[in-house]
């Protein structure tokens, strides 16, 4: 398999966990946290964006973001399996959830800001196509900024799935075109 596979891999897994995030689907139920592995093995893959586009300056720095950002995804999905350890004992989740807000060293880089520079970094992966991929790149870019806006303010996992779908259409697309490009020329 080549690496622009399992970036569609990755974007799979990050949708699906989206799709469980929305609660859109009736709750399993079960002791697994389902969506959160979704999203911890998607973001890993999402990883491979790294290497799947071209190598820039500007890509570079999107780079350095979208690992960051996925090292952050790995810290935010280990905080939330703890979380889900407590079961339906709210009052202990309530405490961890109070020292985390407490703990600027935890919150801020592992809660609040962290995980957004895995977007931050696909959508600058996805800006420098821009002249050339003007719909798709913009899709990325307004599909990140909307994940980020219906999670922080709206708060509505509906709208943070479609942002979620409109984000990674446009990376899958962005990809799609740079395979069939290479596939036309052979």
């Amino acid at each position: 398999m080549k690496t622009k596979h399992f970036c569609f891999i990755g974007l799979l897994f990050f949708l699906v966990s989206y799709l469980l995030f929305s609660n859109i689907l009736p709750s399993f139920n079960t002791a697994i946290d389902f969506a959160h592995w979704f999203n911890l093995i998607g973001a890993c893959f999402l990883l491979l964006f790294n290497d799947a586009f071209p190598k820039t300056k500007t890509n570079k720095t999107a780079s350095v973001l979208t690992t960051l950002g996925v090292i952050a995804h790995i810290g935010l999905c280990t905080i939330d399996f703890i979380m889900s350890s407590y079961g339906n004992n709210e009052i202990e989740k309530a405490e961890l959830s109070q020292h985390i807000s407490n703990s600027p060293l935890i919150f801020y880089p592992f809660v609040a800001v962290g995980p957004s520079l895995l977007f931050l970094g696909l959508a600058l992966h996805a800006f420098t196509f821009i002249k050339t991929e003007t719909i798709k790149s913009l899709m990325v870019i307004v599909g990140s900024i909307a994940v980020g806006f219906s999670f922080f303010v709206l708060k509505n996992g509906v709208c943070m799935l479609l942002s979620c779908l409109v984000f990674v259409l446009g990376l899958g697309l962005l990809l799609y075109k740079k395979e069939s490009e290479k596939v036309s020329q052979e």
